[in-house]
């Protein structure tokens, strides 16, 4: 039991990775016109204690170009790395695999005192729901389709997500809000849609 919470846990570290590389990669990529039929990446930053908002507008097809220059810290030609301490002792690729052929279920569901965490399949998604009372009522939703996360591990290497290839896999994925996290003060918002704008 012990190794296959450990197995769904590895679940949400690479949910959690593929939003942090979708970020990171909006918050240093400029927006660009493009086609009617583009399909944007979109975060919404704002702090309310702070009275700060960040809105990033990405096409796609220009995160598909921009990701393979990018080469610092972890992310190479398009493929960010995982510390080897993540994927100890863990077959991510037979993992996702039992997860992709297995019927819509809830795999774990972990309610204490402070914390609600469940970790999903759901209509082709991947969803993982965190309610965390001790860190100031966060919330935390994260729906991966599972197509973008395979596309993740298409053709990585065993300690690496392809990232370019998730985001070829969002481009076919349609409208899909992706990630929200929100708290007593911040509230973040990611997802992809065909409007250039956040309006």
């Amino acid at each position: 039991m012990r190794k296959r919470l450990c197995g769904l846990g590895m679940i949400c570290v690479l949910a959690g990775l593929a939003v942090t590389a979708l970020a990171a990669l909006a918050v240093t990529a400029p927006a660009a016109m493009a086609t009617p039929t583009e399909r944007y990446l979109h975060v919404k930053v704002e702090d309310a204690s702070k009275g700060e908002s960040v809105n990033v507008n990405v096409p796609l097809s220009m995160a598909e170009k921009i990701l393979p220059t990018i080469n610092k810290g972890e992310m190479h030609n398009g493929h960010v790395k995982i510390g080897h301490a993540d994927m100890d002792d863990v077959d991510i690729r037979a993992l996702l695999d039992a997860v992709r052929t297995a019927p819509d279920n809830e795999f774990v569901t972990v309610k204490e005192k402070d914390q609600d965490v469940r970790v999903a399949k759901s209509n082709g998604n991947l969803v993982v729901h965190v309610r965390d009372a001790s860190k100031g009522g966060q919330k935390v939703d994260i729906t991966i389709p599972m197509k973008v996360v395979d596309a993740l591990l298409s053709t990585a290497k065993d300690n690496e997500l392809d990232v370019s290839a998730a985001i070829r896999a969002l481009s076919d994925a349609g409208d899909a809000l992706l990630v929200t996290v929100e708290d007593a003060s911040q509230h973040i918002r990611i997802w992809v849609d065909s409007k250039g704008s956040q309006e």
